[in-house]
């Protein structure tokens, strides 16, 4: 029997997952490029890669993030704040590319820095997948470049791999830049992971999940990324619990306005984290 047979509809892993992405984040659309079809370029369009090799692409692209504090705050950012800007806003979406397929369809596609561009003025992202790891009784794992696994937690290693594949020589290439090295910047992708897909399971009205799956896949001892997915409740004497947690890293925006911190910010007291979630309930 052939593959088209056994699998009708299904030729690509990633597909309905970063289609189902789009329905309920508008602000990224994902785009899988096929075989033999280039990246695209200009335009805006960025590779991870080139990112990641820290010159001119790099320059280019953290000019955007200093345009757009001057513009934003009328005063200028110093340049490792800025280079903190510019990495949350890659790799925020980036990490959302390997855990919303994981999340939605328990499949992890490898994607390496080179295999990724990003046009974010239109939140555009272009991917080519090289191979994916998925469950025994995936329908996919008749799939050309499937890695059929053994359990869930062999899959939740495949995640965590499959991100620190993709952002390893992206944190390379702005750590200089960003004056953090090794488990500061390590702590900065464990808050890109946990953050993006905590955001998302709440879009998609499975935010209860998301949290359990992200203490699955962060208990605390997995080397390179820094602690747990450190979510916690704040009591609240007239209500129900509200859901926090506290970052690993600072995205530095105190640096710009020192009363407007994070609600997840370890600067943020708990009283302020209260009367936050409930304005923003």
């Amino acid at each position: 029997m052939t593959l088209p047979a056994l699998l009708p509809g299904l030729v690509s892993p990633v597909d309905a997952a970063y289609a189902r992405l789009t329905e309920v984040f508008a602000g990224l659309s994902v785009t899988e490029l096929g075989a033999g079809e280039p990246a695209p370029s200009g335009d805006g369009w960025v590779l991870a890669g080139d990112l990641a090799a820290g010159d001119a692409a790099l320059d280019a692209f953290l000019a955007w993030d200093d345009a757009q504090v001057r513009r934003d705050y009328g005063r200028p950012a110093r340049p490792d704040v800025i280079a903190s800007f510019g990495l949350h806003r890659y790799a925020w979406p980036a990490c959302l590319l390997i855990t919303v397929p994981w999340f939605l369809h328990r499949r992890v596609p490898r994607l390496p820095a080179g295999s990724v561009s990003f046009q974010r003025e239109r939140g555009r992202m272009a991917v080519r997948v090289d191979g994916f790891a998925c469950l025994p009784d995936d329908p996919a794992a008749l799939l050309p470049g499937a890695r059929v696994v053994a359990d869930e937690e062999a899959l939740r290693a495949e995640v965590r791999e499959a991100v620190a594949e993709h952002l390893g020589p992206v944190l390379a290439g702005f750590g200089p830049r960003m004056r953090r090295r090794g488990r500061a910047l390590w702590g900065m992708a464990t808050d890109e992971v946990v953050e993006g897909l905590w955001y998302v399971a709440h879009l998609l009205g499975e935010e209860r999940r998301g949290v359990a799956e992200l203490e699955l896949l962060f208990p605390g001892t997995t080397a390179p990324y820094i602690g747990t997915a450190a979510f916690r409740e704040l009591t609240v004497p007239d209500g129900e619990p509200l859901r926090t947690r506290d970052r690993a890293s600072c995205c530095m925006f105190y640096t710009l306005r020192p009363e407007d911190t994070c609600t997840t910010c370890p600067r943020t007291c708990d009283a302020d984290r209260v009367e936050r979630l409930r304005q923003s309930a």
